[in-house]
């Protein structure tokens, strides 16, 4: 039996024009637009679980710790536990 590979969730943050984004998918677009070694990280607290009130407060505290190398929060995983 052949395995059916997954499709990647859609992401409307990696696009070139952010006109249309907002919240979350606008503060995830910035990083990646900056940093796109950062994706990763960006999808895996994009494609949580959180609410997106949530998920943009999660996205906020990663992109704030991406500037202080002692900031919990530059892995994702905290990030979104320090969000919910």
């Amino acid at each position: 039996m052949a395995k059916r590979s997954k499709k990647p969730a859609p992401q409307p943050y990696v696009a070139d024009d952010p006109e249309d984004l907002e919240g979350a998918q606008l503060i995830a677009h910035e990083i990646v637009s900056e940093r796109r070694d950062l994706l990763p990280s960006v999808a895996m607290i994009m494609e949580s679980e959180l609410d997106d009130d949530a998920r943009a407060a999660a996205m906020g505290l990663f992109r704030d710790a991406l500037v202080d190398l002692d900031d919990p929060n530059r892995d994702p995983r905290t990030a979104i536990a320090n969000a919910s």
